[in-house]
């Protein structure tokens, strides 16, 4: 029982921080389910935060700009209309290529945490 307890609630602050990512993502502007779940402490969780977002649809935040490191909109089956995610996304000024994946060099947002990681290891390369 104590294991179920502790079990629960490592997902419970996990799913937190996806959350909390989730809602600094800026308007025109999409991040990946597997960079959340890098910020988040746990790289091989991208499904993990799929789930979660998949809890959140009735929730404010913006689920829309979490997409597959392809930029393709995986999570858009979780909308109740599957063109919104695209047509949400359009709204804010995300561009598409023509295979209908978002142009990932022009509007990938990474989270904050992981720049900083990623900017030390240029320095220490250099």
């Amino acid at each position: 029982m104590k294991r179920k307890i502790q079990s629960d609630r490592k997902k419970k602050d996990f799913f937190d921080k996806v959350y909390d990512l989730t809602a600094k993502i800026p308007k025109g502007k999409v991040t990946t389910y597997g960079l959340i779940a890098e910020a988040c402490g746990i790289y091989s969780s991208a499904r993990t935060v799929g789930w979660a977002l998949n809890g959140a649809r009735e929730s404010n935040l913006p689920c829309h700009r979490v997409v597959n490191r392809n930029g393709t909109l995986t999570g858009k089956v979780h909308f109740d209309d599957p063109n919104l995610m695209e047509e949400l996304l359009r709204s804010e000024g995300v561009e598409f290529d023509e295979e209908r994946n978002v142009i990932m060099k022009k509007h990938l947002w990474i989270p904050p945490k992981l720049e900083r990681r990623k900017k030390k290891q240029k320095k220490s390369r250099s």
